[in-house]
């Protein structure tokens, strides 16, 4: 009867553990517009991480869903880059070190996504920014987490200009979930 009791007692405990855990608030990727990403660049540098999107595009949803949630990538950019989400198509005017872009009809998208791609247009890209004074690096289509994950490390712990990426994925051992 006591065994039977003490076994009641442990399962309560651990629902009631497995609960609370699930009500821990999740972090949210800090999301910042290109404007602020480049004044924050300047006083405290770090690289930029670009989700170039459209809102028609499915993968750039299923990248929202499934790569942006994950915690461990949420956490890391937080710490380690400026994060921007931008819509190709806006037809808002984009400045972006001192220049200013705007809508081309012609591509049917805004002359900054034409630049940040080197007009290889593709979503979602992830553009990457190393530093304010470095060439943006596009890499187009979805990014699992893992994919993500060996990207933004590479950037993040300063390989990018002193070890290939071919080099650098071959020797990458993925740890995120």
């Amino acid at each position: 009867m006591q065994k039977l009791r003490f076994y009641s007692t442990l399962s309560i405990l651990f629902i009631c553990i497995s609960s609370f855990q699930q009500l821990q608030p999740k972090e949210k990727l800090q999301w910042i517009s290109l404007e602020e990403a480049e004044q924050k660049m300047k006083v405290e540098p770090r690289p930029l991480l670009i989700d170039l999107y459209t809102n028609w595009c499915g993968w750039c949803k299923v990248m929202d869903r499934k790569t942006y949630t994950n915690q461990e990538l949420i956490q890391y950019l937080n710490t380690n880059f400026y994060t921007v989400k931008l819509n190709a198509e806006t037809k808002a005017e984009v400045k972006w070190k001192g220049k200013i872009y705007k809508f081309n009809p012609s591509y049917k998208t805004n002359d900054i996504a034409i630049a940040f791609t080197n007009g290889q247009l593709s979503y979602p890209t992830t553009v990457i920014i190393p530093s304010i004074n470095d060439d943006p690096q596009p890499i187009a289509g979805m990014l699992e987490v893992h994919e993500m994950e060996m990207v933004t490390k590479y950037f993040a712990e300063k390989k990018y200009g002193n070890v290939s990426f071919d080099r650098y994925a071959k020797n990458f051992k993925p740890a995120w979930k």
